[in-house]
């Protein structure tokens, strides 16, 4: 890209970031794809307000709290906040690559973000990312400033950002722990542990005790869960390991363009190695990023990764690739990658359109079947209950299967009910079982929509209530050859316990 693009951006930089906005936001209300289970899932956590949930902290249904509380529960207003973040985050970015830099290269890697598909992802999906990636991003830029340009409260804020960060996602611990090895690295910075790091440490520890008074009284459920993330399987021998490995990195080049996604992971392999050697603001900037992200693919060959886990780890990565550009490396390279990034995203964004227009839906080749169908089936749901139920806002929801059909039946269906999960292994496995059961519908019919066959709904259950009978069925309209059972539990006696 020639440097009139960096000027245009560089002297345009509100206008160039307030049309990615207004662009996102119309993509929100037109693109026609539902809410997938984790989005519903956090919405629904987002009803009952607490400082902390089975598998994560508050933040994202703090968002979404304050999201439909404004505008109501509406799909597109559930993803309002990605795209309010995004545009934060695209500020932080530029200014902290600028700090680092300069303008041009700032505006260089701002060219680089905007052409990641993840990015395209991060402003669309309201899960955890992007309050987290605002938040990370937010975290470098004020930390450069109090390490690199010696402003006294901007370790107060550094501290802010990365609580928020804690806030949203665990692994946001990463970095006052890079941190730390960073002044640990540098002995002339080590007089910092004196005041400024505790400075920066005060808002960090303020925003982690709720968490952890939180998780004290439950068990520590949210410590267990992350634990269940890690770990190796003895039974998977080499050669899965390496498939899946392989898969990862797959998804990777998928996420953030393939000659990208390569410059990064040489950039990382060189900086990591030379990291003593480097100037310190670059020290900062591997040790914030690329050290990370290599240690995130090594894992991926250990046991199973998700694919955004290692998202927050490019963006230094990216910073530093800008640095590298301006420095004249591989500028041929870039601009090809920056060219296939940009297909990659419009054909992201495309890809709704593409899939309706030559009929792929639920084919293979058809990415966005997690975001089809879910309303049409609550709302199939919704129609046998209305005609099968002498009253039926009055009979509450109960789901015998995965969280997420929870979630999608509570947020879907027009009265928004409090739907309740039994969980058949009796432990507890989600948010739904951290909460009380239907203790308070005693006396009460049960509408039970499952997958399960009559055969299998289980004993425990059935005994619960009075009588129990089935109602009829539903098709699934993702798979024509599964079904939705649904049941009638009259006169709730009792709920089953949990097994201790």
């Amino acid at each position: 890209m020639s440097e009139k693009h960096q000027n245009f951006i560089n002297n345009h930089l509100v206008a160039v970031i307030a049309s990615v906005f207004v662009l996102r936001v119309a993509y929100l209300f037109v693109n026609g794809l539902d809410l997938i289970g984790d989005e519903t899932y956090y919405w629904d956590w987002s009803r009952s307000l607490d400082w902390c949930y089975y598998s994560k902290p508050p933040m994202v249904a703090w968002l979404i709290a304050l999201a439909t509380g404004i505008g109501g529960d509406y799909t597109a207003v559930v993803r309002i906040p990605t795209v309010v973040l995004g545009t934060v985050f695209l500020g932080y970015f530029y200014a902290t690559a600028r700090a680092f830099y300069s303008s041009q290269a700032a505006a260089f890697a701002l060219m680089l973000m905007l052409a990641m598909p993840f990015n395209v992802l991060a402003n669309l999906v309201m899960t955890i990312d992007p309050p987290l990636y605002c938040f990370w991003m937010m975290s470098v830029y004020y930390l450069h400033r109090a390490l690199f340009q010696g402003q006294q409260r901007a370790w107060f804020w550094a501290g802010v950002a990365t609580g928020a960060a804690l806030l949203t996602k665990q692994v946001a611990i990463a970095i006052p722990l890079m941190l730390i090895f960073f002044l640990l690295l540098n002995k002339q910075r080590r007089g910092l542990f004196k005041r400024e790091f505790l400075v920066f440490l005060l808002p960090v520890i303020l925003c982690t005790v709720p968490i952890l008074l939180w998780n004290q009284q439950h068990d520590w459920v949210m410590f267990g869960h992350s634990k269940g993330h890690f770990g190796i399987k003895e039974s998977v021998g080499l050669l899965s390991r390496l498939e899946q490995g392989a898969t990862f990195l797959l998804f990777q080049l998928l996420l953030a363009t393939p000659v990208i996604a390569v410059l990064l992971v040489i950039l990382s392999v060189s900086a990591s190695f030379r990291l003593t050697r480097l100037p310190e603001k670059e020290q900062f900037l591997v040790l914030m990023g690329p050290v990370l992200l290599l240690g995130i693919m090594a894992l991926g060959f250990i046991q199973k990764v998700q694919g955004n886990w290692p998202m927050p780890f490019y963006f230094t990565a990216l910073i530093l690739l800008s640095g590298r550009w301006q420095a004249g490396q591989w500028l041929k390279s870039l601009k090809i990658g920056l060219l296939l990034g940009y297909f990659m995203v419009s054909l992201t964004y495309a890809l709704p359109l593409l899939i309706q227009a030559f009929n792929l839906h639920n084919t293979p080749v058809d990415p966005t079947f997690r975001f089809r169908h879910t309303q049409d089936m609550v709302l199939a749901i919704d129609a046998e209950r209305q005609q099968l139920l002498a009253d039926p806002e009055q009979d509450f929801v109960l789901v015998i299967g995965h969280r997420y059909l929870a979630s999608q039946l509570a947020f879907y269906l027009p009265d928004h009910p409090k739907v309740f999960r039994y969980e058949q292994s009796g432990k507890i496995n989600s948010q739904y079982e951290v909460w009380p059961g239907p203790i308070d519908r005693l006396g009460k019919n049960a509408f039970i929509v499952t997958e399960t066959e009559e055969a299998g709904v289980p004993v425990a259950l059935k005994a619960a209530f009075s009588s129990f009978r089935k109602l009829g069925v539903v098709v699934n309209p993702v798979n024509k050859n599964a079904h939705y059972n649904l049941f009638l539990g009259e006169t709730l006696k009792y709920w089953p316990p949990l097994v201790e």
